[in-house]
Formats: structure tokens, sequence, C-alpha cells
């Protein structure tokens, strides 16, 4: 059965953080994203919610501390 033109691809648009930007700071983040380098290769893995989470509430925290 063909998928609903009117639903969005799940996979069309990445859940991601990333810039283009990729270099670990003295701290261990990401210039570019604010990730940690675990987080950066945990991120396919981790499911949406995890995903949003980081991205909502924790990596924008980061980005205001520096």
């Amino acid at each position: 059965m063909p998928s609903d033109p009117c639903e969005p691809a799940v996979d069309a648009l990445p859940l991601t953080p990333c810039v283009g930007v990729c270099r670990l700071d003295e701290h261990g983040f990401c210039i570019g994203c604010q990730r940690t380098g675990e987080e950066i290769a945990r991120w396919r893995s981790m499911g949406d919610d995890e995903r949003m989470h980081l991205m909502r509430a924790v990596l924008p925290l980061r980005k205001g501390s520096q």
C-alpha cells in the first residue's frame, strides 16, 4: 500500500543540530553544534525523543554558557 503523500517522509529531514563545523573545543564540545564526542557517536542510535531533548533542553544551555 503506498504511503500517504500528505504525510511527511520519516527520514526526509535528518533530526540533527549539525551545522558542518565539526571540531571539539577544550571542554570536549563541538564548536558547531555543542554536542560531545559521545553524543555525536551515538546520534544515529538515539531515538527522536532523546534527540529532541538534547536539541531543545541541553544544547542551548551549553551554547549560552560559552
